[in-house]
């Protein structure tokens, strides 16, 4: 009796404890910062391709944590990896060494075959970590005067929102009441070689070339075939570092191992396309640690590296054990369950079954990609809320995306997908869309 009342109780309190989506988001308005502005979905639950939210309803994920979660949610080796590790030996500062990071640095540098890798924990700071990297080596090595140097990036880029960042960053909303911002960048066109080769030929201070392989938040542009290799080869003619920024596009997403591949010591049957770049400074992130915990690196060769000493540059998790033993965990799956090949394979049927749609359709524009990284273009202005209400009504058929930049709706699912299940959500997303239809 008294064990039947002592679990009612605990019941009791388990669902008074459980809120309602309501409840959530009333709370996070009230308590957190409005610096998101999220669809109204409460997430409570994942497991590979799906999510749930609070009230028990599935859906399939779209999203992926912006490409996070490439290994799908929970993947039980990455769980079990960050479980054991973290009942070991949490965090240590990189005062100590641990027993973890060096086994991930070979991993990874073997992996994606560069000599040296500098870990970080986000996206952000590995880019602030490459910038950092190529003005060092800009001055001790290139022989550029100190505090001279330049670094060339793309208009509409996304490389994160520190205040460096942003500083060549051309989104208002990100930049706007944020300055005074930091000098020492030239902006150029994406997927345009005369103005690279412009502004390499005009500028002699130029240190290095930051570049996206696909300008993912800017609603996943890809480039033309060939500017990625043929902008490698001016950058190397003007010794210049080509600084590849992978955090999302890399770790499988755009069906192979990176999108910059041809540089990794993976199988060729992870791999497809021919092969564009080796980037003399490679940024990761996101589905490094698998969605799981906040992993990211740089990685370089020892010519490159080799400046950073002691106190130059350091984080208190960066390199942490638990992140160590996830990396690891994370590179496995994708290697051992040939996600690269899944994502161009089933890429290529998205396109295929979205264009097919497009063809009769008033609705959408047109759809772009690489494997599982796609958008489709809303006829209508970037200011309507038209992509806005087609991602709310798909929400409510059971599948999860977001918009971006006002009429782009940016489609990134786990790379864990069967064919099955994205045929499934063609046909929830053609069906919403045909409700939008004149």
């Amino acid at each position: 009796m008294d064990f039947i009342f002592i679990y009612l109780i605990f019941f009791k309190m388990a669902v008074l404890d459980q809120l309602t989506s309501q409840q959530a988001i009333d709370l996070e308005n009230k308590y957190g910062a409005h610096n998101y502005h999220p669809l109204p979905v409460v997430l409570s639950r994942g497991e590979g391709v799906f999510v749930w939210d609070v009230e028990g309803k599935k859906y399939y994920d779209f999203l992926s944590a912006y490409s996070a979660v490439n290994q799908g949610h929970c993947h039980p080796k990455i769980v079990n990896a960050m479980t054991n590790q973290a009942q070991t030996l949490t965090l240590t500062s990189r005062a100590f060494y641990n027993d973890m990071l060096g086994k991930f640095e070979k991993y990874a540098t073997d992996t994606f075959n560069y000599d040296k890798l500098l870990p970080m924990n986000t996206g952000a700071e590995a880019v602030e970590t490459a910038l950092k990297l190529c003005r060092k080596w800009a001055y001790e090595v290139k022989g550029i005067d100190e505090n001279e140097a330049e670094i060339i990036v793309c208009e509409n880029n996304f490389h994160g929102r520190t205040t460096t960042i942003i500083s060549f960053s051309n989104d208002p909303v990100a930049r706007k009441n944020f300055g005074p911002y930091t000098k020492g960048f030239i902006k150029i066109e994406y997927d345009n070689l005369n103005a690279l080769q412009e502004a390499l030929e005009n500028n002699k201070n130029v240190a290095g070339f930051l570049v996206e392989p696909i300008q993912g938040e800017a609603g996943v542009y890809v480039p033309s075939d060939g500017y990625l290799a043929a902008a490698k080869d001016l950058c190397e003619k003007h010794n210049v570092l080509f600084i590849a920024d992978e955090v999302q596009t890399g770790i499988a997403r755009t069906g192979r191992l990176l999108a910059t591949c041809g540089n990794c010591s993976c199988e060729d049957k992870h791999c497809s396309g021919t092969p564009e770049v080796k980037a003399d400074i490679l940024i990761l992130g996101k589905a490094l640690s698998g969605g799981a915990y906040p992993v990211s690196a740089v990685l370089a060769n020892d010519a490159i590296m080799n400046v950073i000493t002691p106190g130059n540059h350091g984080s208190t998790f960066g390199g942490n054990p638990v992140a160590a033993a996830i990396g690891m965990a994370a590179l496995e799956v994708i290697k051992e369950e040939e996600l690269a090949e899944n994502a161009q394979q089933l890429g290529e049927l998205f396109r295929a079954e979205l264009a097919n749609y497009i063809e009769t359709s008033s609705i959408v524009n047109s759809v772009r990609g690489k494997g599982l990284l796609n958008a489709i273009l809303i006829n209508d202005t970037e200011d309507s809320e038209t992509a806005w209400n087609i991602c709310l009504k798909l929400r409510d058929n059971g599948l999860l995306a977001k918009p971006t930049h006002g009429n782009i709706i940016r489609f990134a699912p786990p790379l864990v997908m069967t064919k099955a299940q994205l045929l499934d959500c063609i046909s929830i997303i053609k069906n919403t869309l045909k409700e939008f239809e004149d």
